[in-house]
This record gives C-alpha cells, structure tokens and sequence, in this order.
C-alpha cells in the first residue's frame, strides 16, 4: 500500500495503478462490481485501537480511502461524488481471514459490517485529500 496524495479513477477500473485495475488483485478473476475502489471510516479505525487495541498504520485497513464524518454504509446503492468523481455505492467490503493474515492482528470480529464499502467508479476523474463527499442523486 502507497499513500498518495491524488490518484487517477477510471471508469469500469478503478484507481490507476491499483492492483485490482491492472488485474492482481487476488479477487481480479471474478470481476465483480465494487471491486473499483474501497473506502472506510476513519472512525472505526480509531475504534479498533480505543475499544481492542489493534493499531492500524495509515493504508492498514487495505482500502483505498479513508472518510472521516461520513457514514458509508448511507452511500450502499446511491451515487455520489468524491470531488468531482462520480461513483455509486455497491456493497459492504466485509473483513476476511486474508486481511486478518496480512495484519496479525484479530480485525475480523471488530470489523463485522464496518469494513467499509465497496465502490464503482461512474466517470473519470481524479480523488485527491480533501476532496468533499456530496451525493449526486
């Protein structure tokens, strides 16, 4: 995981560079939608340390942005914008045994329905720190 501070979202893909947009990611054979981009609270990070002290380092959730103030799971179904990027809220991005391996650390049970979301990406555009969250329907 590389922490940048703007990133390029393409249609149908995902961020550039990204290891499900090139088709490595170790879901990449199956193709679903909302495997464009992933988001989470920065809030229940903070909450994995304040309530079962795991202490993520920044990208340690292994979504591609992390919101702070907005509550995803109100975006499941809903297009919005991050900036001026059009996307459309698919499903929850559940917690697995494969992150749970990557961290050592026992995220799955914290994590139960706050993993964050799994995201389209309607239009091109670019996501950069800050960028405000706004619904588009």
């Amino acid at each position: 995981m590389i922490a940048l501070r703007r990133a390029a979202a393409r249609a149908g893909s995902g961020l550039d560079g990204d290891r499900y947009s090139t088709g490595l990611g170790p879901w990449s054979p199956i193709a679903r939608s909302g495997d464009g981009l992933t988001l989470v609270e920065a809030e229940v990070i903070e909450s994995l340390a304040r309530d079962h002290a795991i202490r993520l380092e920044p990208g340690g959730t292994r979504r591609n942005l992390t919101v702070r103030g907005v509550r995803l799971d109100d975006l499941i179904g809903r297009r919005f914008r991050i900036g001026v990027t059009l996307l459309r809220g698919v499903r929850r991005c559940e917690p697995c045994s494969y992150l749970e391996g990557l961290l050592g650390a026992e995220v799955l049970d914290p994590l139960v329905h706050r993993g964050g979301i799994r995201v389209d990406v309607l239009e091109d555009g670019e996501l950069a720190v800050g960028d405000p969250i706004t619904r588009a329907d």
